[in-house]
């Protein structure tokens, strides 16, 4: 090797030393191994997450992290065998970990979600994104600025109804689009609202980190209806936009690959859940974008219509519905339907979607492995994110805001 050779490539080693020193660690898969997997936060959202995970079998349950003590005795009866830990940034720290999925509180998300890909591990993150329009801005950026693979928590990103509604759309049948309709109905009995959860005994500042899950909001004492009920007040959360809008929004969104809406109205209020909460509980949400408006509304007094979305274009229609219940046996199905305006597809028939749905964490187990981009990618998350705190700050502010007006606003 020549001295010009030979300096080079003791200067390419150590550039190659300085990357590897400045990259997070990351574990090499096998073809025969497990896919690592930890948890921040196993709540009740949570531990659904962690069933998906326990079964798969090609995924391995190694940790969790909660910042309260019942939550981590709940995950460790649920998974024999796997480490509980107080604090997600113990997780992090971990070295054999492959991927993190966060299912903490909305308003953690955009801490976790950041924490995660800085450390150099897979995500998935519940939806909605972030809490709020500049968290989204910044959970694009760190996950556009990593090699991460980030999937976001909107299983209807992985449905055989949008694979279907796509591939109608991509064969012309629909035509030109200017109208969408969707909705979203549950109901609970007399005196128990939605989402209002019990406070344990065991349910007190000894038992939580509070200054954790304020994360950054004025110090106050510990209050255990708060941190139980976190999704009833806008300090903690986005209410019904984002527990169920966003869900359609994105379905909507990928189907029509739209882009951020233009404008939002939303008008509603706490009508039926008389139990101190400050998220609506009838919502009537309107969203422009260019040459079209979609709408969803939704109700916590009356199930009867389940959800669903209808997708009006000039050459055909489609519909999708899921648990419109039939009112004697209880029974609700989930349908996918074309049928063709005959005004402009004279012999156009009607089709029903076959295509079966994809398992969302599974996906994302996967996509670690292959390193290809999961179903819901952190583009699909940060535009049904934004389109959600748009329609929410509208409601707040009672007035129509515009994308730049809700970038700009203090919510």
């Amino acid at each position: 090797m020549s001295n010009n050779t030979r300096r080079d490539f003791v200067k390419q080693a150590a550039l190659g030393s300085a990357v590897l020193l400045a990259m997070p660690s990351s574990r090499v898969l096998g073809a025969n191994d497990r896919v690592r997997v930890g948890m921040i936060g196993v709540g009740s959202r949570g531990q659904d997450l962690l069933k998906q995970v326990l079964a798969l079998p090609k995924a391995q349950l190694v940790a969790i992290a909660d910042i309260y003590s019942r939550r981590r005795d709940e995950a460790k009866q649920m998974a024999p065998g796997i480490q509980t830990l107080d604090d997600h940034r113990r997780l992090l720290d971990m070295k054999d970990l492959d991927g993190v999925i966060v299912a903490s509180p909305l308003h953690l998300h955009a801490k976790h979600f950041i924490d995660t890909v800085n450390s150099g591990k897979d995500l998935y993150c519940e939806k909605t994104m972030t809490w709020s329009i500049p968290e989204a801005e910044q959970c694009l950026a760190a996950a556009k600025k990593s090699d991460r693979v980030v999937q976001i928590g909107l299983q209807h990103e992985s449905s055989g109804a949008l694979a279907d509604t796509k591939q109608w759309i991509r064969d012309g049948k629909v035509g030109k689009v200017t109208s969408v309709e969707s909705w979203m109905s549950r109901n609970t009995p007399h005196g128990k609202g939605q989402w209002v959860r019990q406070v344990a005994p065991d349910c007190t500042a000894q038992n939580v980190n509070w200054d954790a899950f304020l994360n950054g909001r004025p110090e106050r004492q510990f209050d255990g209806y708060k941190f139980m009920n976190w999704r009833l007040f806008w300090e903690f959360s986005g209410g019904n936009v984002t527990e169920n809008m966003v869900h359609q929004i994105a379905w909507i969104m990928s189907a029509l690959d739209l882009p951020l809406p233009t404008a939002a109205y939303m008008s509603g209020g706490v009508f039926s859940e008389k139990d101190g909460r400050e998220v609506p509980d009838t919502i009537a949400v309107t969203l422009d974008f260019p040459d079209m408006t979609v709408t969803w509304q939704s109700t916590f007094s009356n199930s009867r219509y389940g959800l669903g979305e209808h997708i009006l274009g000039s050459d055909g229609t489609i519909e999708h519905v899921a648990g419109a219940t039939d009112m004697v046996s209880g029974h609700s199905e989930e349908v996918t339907r074309y049928f063709p305006e005959k005004a402009n597809r004279r012999d156009g028939t009607a089709v029903t979607g076959e295509t079966k749905d994809q398992n969302h964490m599974a996906n994302w187990i996967d996509c670690i492995r292959s390193r290809k981009t999961p179903n819901a990618p952190v583009e699909i998350g940060y535009r049904s994110a934004v389109a959600a705190h748009m329609a929410n700050i509208a409601y707040r502010g009672k007035q129509r805001v515009t994308l730049e007006t809700a970038k700009a606003a203090n919510l």
